[in-house]
């Protein structure tokens, strides 16, 4: 292997939207070192995701197969899968991979193979009575009153609802739990859920410093967008000018978590939540510049390639919704960031034609000059891409609709929510008895507010409908029998292991 070979970095940012990325056009400066670097590199305009969320949207990314190819009720990668970072290792790259405690992309779900250090941070303690994730209950489901006051409060509960008072009431508890009932806070730090960009980005420097002058494949898993929403102060005060509060930055994400809220009483506090999101970009954008700078210092940037883009988006009331459950694949969800920068590459214009996850895998290899597995189901697209050629071929994105807990293997059995799109125009179909399907056009209504009338376009759809049976067909047709079954019995050994202690 030469020494000259190019080095690969790839950071995954979670529920990044590309919208709110300043090299696709957003106002707010959540971006200003990536814009920067986005000057001298390939931005692919319309990046889609191939499952979502985080545990159907890497199996693409890291082994450019698509989330259900294994079958539903196989989630991550199976044992002995073929990865980007296998084949990198077998080539002669020191792999390191540092994911900021998202379970879903864990050794648990075979995602350290083909990794020499291997650190999801898992062990990280999150501070009590957290909340916040996707789909959770309210800090004021969480802080029930006990003892006599508890069974007054419930008393109190059910009068005001039997009243017609239930929201009052509601309101009332709400406040008492985060003013009153909650533990005093005193730093962002206190209530993040996940590891910082600045924590991970710390032990990866330490790793490179280790490297040495071989060739690396380093991926960098980055939760500062991922709810609950508390960004480091630093960038928030970047960003708005203002000092972060942390009582404030509670008060939001609690608010935006309650489960008993119409989405117009969400509205009245969704653009502060936002900018508690924004912030958290933010955050990542000043430690990838942190990084840059290490490896401009250690004088290794000049041979890297870097790729960020992120495992899916986010929702804010586009739709009536919040966070990332699999019950949509609309563009806050399905649209992500790609930037990939090669050194001495030329920056061209790329059409806006979709450009699948399934096929950033082989992409890469490529760029490295390294053969990808014959198990990959991508291709690269690498030539078109550096020659801006015109593509129209269908993009699939999928999962199992309602799945927002894996780690409960009957909550992986619901039905397929399948997505076909090309560049102008976007098929969804829920692939269950009695439902249907809703097409959009892309050009004329790109928030998706209009699905299209049946009989609109029909050529178009039935097209895309072709390009979902080919799909389909292809995943039964293609897959290794003996990988999913491998998962299984992964799966199974983990559940005897859990059982037994």
């Amino acid at each position: 292997m030469s020494a000259q070979q190019k080095s690969l970095i790839l950071v995954t940012v979670d529920c990044l939207r590309a919208d709110h990325c300043g090299f696709y056009g957003y106002q707010r400066p959540t971006t200003p070192f990536l814009d920067t670097m986005a000057a001298e590199s390939v931005v692919v305009p319309t990046a889609v995701i191939a499952g979502a969320p985080t545990y159907y949207s890497f199996p693409a990314i890291l082994a450019s197969r698509m989330p259900l190819a294994l079958g539903r009720d196989v989630i991550g990668l199976a044992p002995g899968e073929n990865t980007l970072a296998a084949a990198l290792r077998e080539a002669g790259y020191a792999t390191a991979a540092f994911s900021a405690a998202n379970p879903y992309i864990s050794q648990r779900f075979g995602y350290g193979q083909g990794f020499d250090v291997f650190q999801d941070f898992l062990d990280f303690d999150p501070p009590p009575n957290q909340v916040g994730a996707e789909d959770s209950g309210s800090e004021q489901d969480s802080a029930e009153i006990v003892g006599a006051r508890g069974r007054i409060n419930r008393a109190l509960k059910r009068a005001a609802h039997a009243a017609g008072l239930g929201h009052l009431y509601d309101d009332l508890y709400f406040e008492y739990c985060i003013r009153i009932a909650a533990p005093p806070v005193d730093s962002m730090d206190a209530l993040r859920k996940f590891p910082s960009a600045e924590a991970i980005v710390e032990h990866a420097t330490v790793w490179l410093s280790s490297v040495g002058p071989r060739p690396f494949f380093l991926w960098l898993h980055l939760m500062d967008p991922h709810s609950p929403y508390y960004p480091s102060p630093a960038a928030f005060q970047e960003l708005t000018g203002r000092p972060a509060s942390p009582i404030r930055a509670r008060y939001l994400n609690e608010f935006w978590n309650r489960s008993d809220l119409t989405v117009g009483r969400l509205q009245s506090q969704k653009e502060s939540v936002v900018e508690l999101y924004d912030a958290g970009i933010r955050s990542v954008d000043s430690q990838v510049a942190k990084l840059v700078c290490f490896l401009k210092q250690a004088k290794r940037w000049d041979d890297c390639t870097f790729v960020l883009t992120a495992d899916h988006g986010e929702e804010f009331l586009d739709h009536g919704r919040r966070y990332h459950a699999p019950v949509s694949l609309h563009e806050e969800i399905a649209h992500v960031p790609l930037l990939i920068r090669v050194p001495d590459a030329t920056k061209k214009e790329v059409p806006a034609a979709p450009f699948s996850h399934l096929n950033l895998a082989p992409t890469l290899l490529e760029i490295l000059g390294v053969p990808a597995p014959q198990s990959f189901q991508g291709t690269s697209r690498w030539c078109r891409l550096q020659q801006a050629a015109p593509s129209d071929d269908p993009v699939i994105t999928e999962c199992v609709y309602g799945c927002t807990n894996p780690f409960r293997s009957r909550d992986r059995m619901g039905a397929r929510l399948l997505s076909i799109r090309n560049s102008r125009y976007k098929l969804v179909i829920r692939v269950a008895e009695g439902t249907g399907e809703d097409m959009y056009d892309l050009e004329m209504d790109p928030t998706e507010q209009r699905p299209m009338r049946q009989g609109e376009q029909n050529e178009v759809r039935k097209r895309l409908l072709q390009a979902a049976c080919v799909h389909m067909q292809k995943m039964l047709d293609g897959t290794d029998a003996r990988a999913p079954l491998r998962a299984r019995m992964r799966d199974l050994r983990i559940e005897l292991q859990s059982n037994s202690r």
